[in-house]
């Protein structure tokens, strides 16, 4: 309910918006018209006034013709004799007059095709005036697409602020559903618990009872996991060899027996601060892309250099490879080369690498039919 009252609220906003800009524009448009009309009356007015200037005897009163004329501050003109020669001019730049011998000219060219030249006839003499809009009336053409500009501008805002909201909606959304997952988990978890218990009663089923035990602390770290995501999440300092070894060591015991697992550490200890579900989690996204770009054959290591202040993990593969291309693509949400793939392994790990623990995840290099390098960079403690 909430949700809709917002969504009308959202469309009663736009539509006003919508409305209001639609009426400056038509109310702009209308003065623009009337504006227009208003300084052509006034040129015609100035164009009797100078009649009757070029008509008038030395004894006549000439004074309403020439405070016409002189009120003539703003539209600019160029008079004409005939034959086309320039015989004066108003309202014009002089700056332009001086520096260009060819202002005058253009500016006349650009009068005749703005507005028809207004004939003067007085005994044998034969004027025409030419004008142009003024500088007003020029700029207010250009309002109505400032105008439009600023709509499409907040239309433009106001659908990423449409876009953000669904994408913080969604995260939400995600956010709920893994932490229900993990409650939901946790139930079954205690009851195979107990079975595992029963079993080690039994001598016979001792080392079944720990393959058992194995998977359900896996299936409690995967809860803990689902139940980090959307939280505050706490980095302690822990060794990054052990770490990345256990989880390689579980990897590799639940794969193929064709995938050949290495191991390779410049040191038996390098500190760094973690949280060990988390990066688990990152490094068996990384192993389980490459172990599917391998199809289920090759050669898998992992490798964990010591570089002044970061610590490098990197893992090898000798799967399908990428184009040079698809190396950032392949973190985006939603990417993915499989079927049944939901695109989200890899996008997640660069989220827990770089928003939690300050950290960089990357491919360092890939070639068709070769394999792909990905290594993640962390700092060391």
């Amino acid at each position: 309910m909430f949700t809709n009252n917002k969504r009308i609220i959202r469309w009663f906003i736009i539509i006003i918006s919508f409305a209001i800009v639609s009426l400056i524009l038509w109310n702009t448009y209308v003065f623009f018209q009337r504006f227009s009309k208003e300084e052509k009356t006034k040129m015609e007015i100035l164009a009797l006034a100078y009649k009757k200037l070029n008509a008038a005897g030395p004894n006549d009163n000439i004074t309403l013709e020439t405070k016409i004329l002189e009120t003539n501050a703003s539209i600019p003109m160029i008079v004409t004799d005939h034959s086309g020669t320039i015989i004066m001019d108003k309202n014009l730049d002089e700056r332009k007059k001086k520096n260009n011998n060819n202002y005058l000219e253009d500016q006349l060219a650009l009068m005749k095709t703005q507005n028809p030249p207004l004939i003067v006839q007085s005994q044998n003499v034969r004027h025409l005036i030419y004008y142009k809009d003024s500088e007003v009336l020029t700029n207010l053409k250009y309002y109505p697409l400032a105008l439009l500009l600023i709509l499409v501008l907040f239309f433009a805002l106001l659908f990423l602020y449409s876009k953000s909201n669904r994408i913080a909606a969604q995260n939400q959304l995600w956010t709920g559903m893994a932490k229900e997952t993990a409650h939901q988990i946790g139930t079954p978890l205690s009851s195979l618990m107990g079975w595992v218990t029963i079993l080690r009663e039994n001598e016979s089923q001792a080392g079944i009872a720990d393959e058992i035990e194995k998977d359900v602390n896996r299936l409690n770290t995967i809860a803990n996991r689902f139940s980090q995501i959307g939280s505050t999440t706490a980095l302690i300092k822990d060794n990054l060899v052990e770490v990345t070894q256990d989880v390689l060591t579980y990897m590799e015991s639940r794969s193929s027996q064709q995938i050949d697992f290495n191991f390779f550490s410049e040191k038996a200890e390098i500190a760094v601060k973690l949280n060990r579900e988390l990066y688990g989690w990152v490094i068996e996204n990384v192993v389980k892309n490459a172990i599917d770009a391998m199809e289920g054959k090759g050669k898998l290591k992992i490798e964990i250099l010591d570089k002044n202040q970061d610590a490098i993990v990197c893992v090898y593969d000798t799967g399908k490879g990428l184009a040079k291309n698809k190396f950032k693509q392949i973190f985006e949400p939603g990417y993915t080369t499989k079927k049944r793939g939901w695109g989200i392994g890899l996008s997640l790990s660069k989220r827990i690498i770089e928003s939690f623990h300050l950290g960089k995840i990357f491919v360092k290099d890939s070639e068709l039919e070769k394999g792909t390098t990905i290594c993640i960079r962390l700092p060391k403690v």
